[in-house]
């Protein structure tokens, strides 16, 4: 029997949508992340303020990257990556438990989701874009590997006022390569990822430079990434 055109225009609009995400997802599973909805919705908010558009982004690959990074984003924002399927439950039950008494509200999104968020969705937060952040997420995980998933995540990720990924935020902020920077480095980048539009990893404030610490001693004690074995 065949569908009244409504349901037909329905049908291909779904299917149309599955598909075309789930091909991105395959296609940025080895084509390199050169620009990200961030990137675009950061230059545009800067025209409309009257500002010159700051744009500073160069991919490298994982083994371009210093590996104190991996190390010092997990240790800051994801314990469990490489242990979890893109969501950390053991968090996201802390996160609902603290927020009953906080009045400031904590979240629980892995690198997974935020890796999601960055690459195919937009910042603002709603229900629909965690609902679309669900999907891209398990949809990433399905595809790519652990390694790939931080790499496009340490390309991707704001660092600062128009500056995007290791290597951009490297150059402008400790005047190296993403392969040089140091541990001390890396903790301070990984301190100011919760908002690295106020914070400057470049000059540091008494509370980046308490957290710098923190992640530094957090550094000695989560796992090793990318494990030692999937390395050989």
């Amino acid at each position: 029997m065949k569908l009244p055109k409504p349901l037909r225009f329905l049908r291909n609009l779904i299917l149309f949508f599955f598909i075309s995400t789930i091909l991105a997802v395959v296609v940025y599973r080895f084509v390199p992340v050169y620009i990200t909805p961030l990137m675009v919705i950061r230059s545009v908010q800067q025209v409309f303020k009257g500002e010159s558009p700051r744009w500073h982004h160069t991919w490298v690959p994982f083994d371009k990257i210093s590996p104190h990074l991996p190390m010092a984003v997990i240790a800051s924002e994801d314990n469990r990556f490489a242990e979890h399927n893109g969501f950390d439950f053991i968090e996201i039950e802390k996160a609902i438990k603290e927020n009953e008494t906080r009045k400031r509200k904590r979240g629980a999104s892995t690198i997974s989701q935020q890796t999601a968020k960055n690459v195919f969705l937009w910042p603002q937060s709603s229900w629909v874009r965690k609902g679309l952040e669900v999907y891209f997420t398990v949809l990433i995980e399905f595809f790519w590997s652990k390694e790939r998933i931080m790499e496009v995540y340490l390309n991707s990720i704001e660092m600062g006022k128009g500056i995007y990924g290791a290597q951009a935020a490297a150059k402008y902020k400790f005047k190296t390569t993403a392969a040089k920077l140091s541990a001390g480095q890396c903790a301070l980048i990984a301190a100011t990822l919760p908002n690295p539009i106020r914070f400057d990893s470049a000059h540091p404030s008494k509370y980046i430079k308490k957290r710098q610490g923190q992640i530094l001693r957090l550094m000695k004690l989560v796992p090793k990434f990318p494990p030692v074995e999937k390395k050989k």
